[in-house]
């Protein structure tokens, strides 16, 4: 099978319109936001030198934060908000996805906007705005019926700017809960499907050149006082809009939102639990890509009603706890902490999926490691590699205060890519995950934990507190408690990472539900 004859791409297809149409609204409206903002700034500011050139310095700063540190940044902070307008006002409001998203993007595409209007008026020749003023022209009429007009093609090359940046970098909204063409990519990376990732970068580049081109007529129409050109612009943009509208309008504004973290288990189990609630004639979306943070507090805060966590993960991130209990404590604690916040815990699916140091089973044996104590007396000759969170983690301190553990180099990747690095011996060491299937492929070995630092990772499915008590979701999602049990995630997460027709996430949790739905 050839790439272009690959079935996934009628999949990547089907996604499109709910891809594509949130990526549209919330670039559109991040780049409205920018332009009502900085438009208005760069004409106050273009005489005024001082105010004007720190202006400049702020927005460029803001250039200067990764993309995905800055949408990051917007959660926590809108979370802090929308606790202080509960408190004081008694109402609240979402600081998931849309909001945050687009807040983001609107400061990114200032100073393009900016730079190009203030530079475009200043760029006047003098003479001009003298003959206004001779002519009897008020301020306000010289700056709309000549300083604008005649700024116009350089304000319009800093929108056009501004809209091409705000179309890429809103694919990295993903992880904070906002739907868009980053979904593919994201789901790409993380299930090794090429398919989807190139599918997510051609549409994010041809929605790029196509609202460029949009404005690119809007700009000519202006320029040369052509109202058809102008007005097929301004039509091609509000078809755009009324396009990614229309998939919206038939779906139920009481979808459940199941939430899936950014490594391929879970989106092959959101994707079953998707189709376990859309089997029970209730209408299901899966939200994925979230953060670890991110998706516990959405849940909390009911932008999402149900998702697979781990009582290790909970546990350390979420009670800040150090100790370690064994597996039924630890569970009747965590359910019993969590139902203080209205957090339903379901119940576990069955299996655990926990962190791991993992070696080459053959450089293992040649060294006689079998246990993370035997590794602590090589560990200042190898490299370790993990996740982009574990070395921050309390599991990652906990490790090291237990045996001491200090390697020479330590790397962060991609889930998918260590164990291929390791396989070939780019790092020595990796942190992988004991439910990976990806661990018998390259001939792995996960070390024994005798000290154990790391605490049970039981998967366990959560319910936001407005689903407590929703017995019809709580009937769909029965049957697959206590049904999934290691080798079966075992095998269902290297199916995932197969990289063909069957590795799809939706694929493998068909294949999933066939194996488990009859036990």
């Amino acid at each position: 099978m050839s790439l272009f004859t690959d079935p996934r791409w009628g999949e990547a297809l089907g996604h499109l319109p709910d891809y594509l149409g949130n990526h549209v609204r919330v670039s559109l409206a991040a780049l409205a936001l920018g332009l009502i903002v900085s438009l208005p700034l760069a004409i106050l500011t273009r005489n005024r030198p001082t105010p004007r050139a720190v202006l400049l310095a702020l927005a460029s700063i803001v250039q200067t934060v990764p993309g995905l540190a800055l949408l990051a940044l917007f959660y926590p902070l809108l979370l802090l908000a929308a606790s202080v307008t509960l408190a004081w006002f008694g109402v609240s409001f979402s600081a998931f996805g849309f909001l945050p998203a687009m807040l983001a993007l609107a400061l990114y595409s200032m100073l393009p906007v900016l730079r190009n209007g203030i530079t475009g008026l200043n760029g006047i020749d003098p003479a001009l705005i003298e003959a206004a003023k001779g002519v009897g022209m008020t301020a306000r009429q010289s700056l709309v019926m000549v300083e604008l007009p005649l700024a116009l093609p350089v304000m319009m090359a800093g929108i056009r700017t501004a809209a091409v940046w705000v179309i890429g970098t809103a694919t990295l909204s993903t992880p904070i809960g906002q739907t868009s063409l980053g979904n593919y990519i994201f789901a790409g990376l993380q299930t090794q499907n090429w398919v989807f990732v190139l599918f997510g970068c051609f549409a994010s580049a041809l929605l790029a050149l196509a609202v460029d081109q949009l404005l690119g007529l809007i700009e000519s129409g202006l320029r040369w006082r052509s109202r058809g050109r102008a007005a097929l612009g301004a039509a091609g943009i509000a078809a755009l809009v009324a396009a990614t509208l229309v998939p919206t309008m038939g779906r139920s504004s009481q979808s459940y939102v199941v939430g899936a973290k950014t490594f391929a288990e879970q989106y092959v189990l959101s994707a079953l639990m998707r189709d376990r609630l859309q089997a029970a004639g209730l209408s299901a979306v899966a939200r994925s890509g979230l953060g670890s943070s991110v998706i516990f507090e959405a849940l909390k805060a009911g932008d999402i009603d149900l998702y697979v966590d781990y009582s290790g993960t909970l546990w350390a991130n979420q009670l800040h706890r150090t100790d370690i209990k064994p597996r039924a404590e630890l569970l009747a604690e965590l359910k019993t902490t969590l139902a203080k916040e209205n957090i339903t815990l379901l119940g576990e699916l069955g299996f655990e999926n926990a962190y791991a140091l993992v070696i080459p089973k053959k450089r293992a044996e040649a060294l006689g490691i079998r246990t993370i104590a035997d590794l602590a007396a090589h560990a200042s000759t190898l490299s370790i590699a993990g996740d982009y969170e574990f070395f921050s983690r309390p599991e990652w301190a906990a490790l090291q205060k237990a045996y001491g553990l200090s390697f020479r180099a330590q790397r962060q990747m991609q889930p998918d890519f260590m164990y291929a690095a390791v396989a070939s011996g780019e790092v020595d060491v990796i942190a992988g995950y004991t439910s990976d299937g990806l661990i018998a492929k390259y001939d792995l070995v996960a070390l024994d934990d005798p000290r154990h630092a790391i605490p049970p990772y039981d998967a366990i499915l959560l319910l936001a507190p407005k689903r407590a008590g929703d017995e019809r979701l709580r009937a769909a999602l029965k049957p697959l408690l206590g049904k999934i049990d290691i080798a079966t995630m075992r095998e269902a997460n290297l199916r995932a990472a197969g990289n063909d027709a069957n590795s799809s996430p939706d694929a493998v949790a068909r294949w999933l539900w066939e194996k488990v739905g009859g036990r």
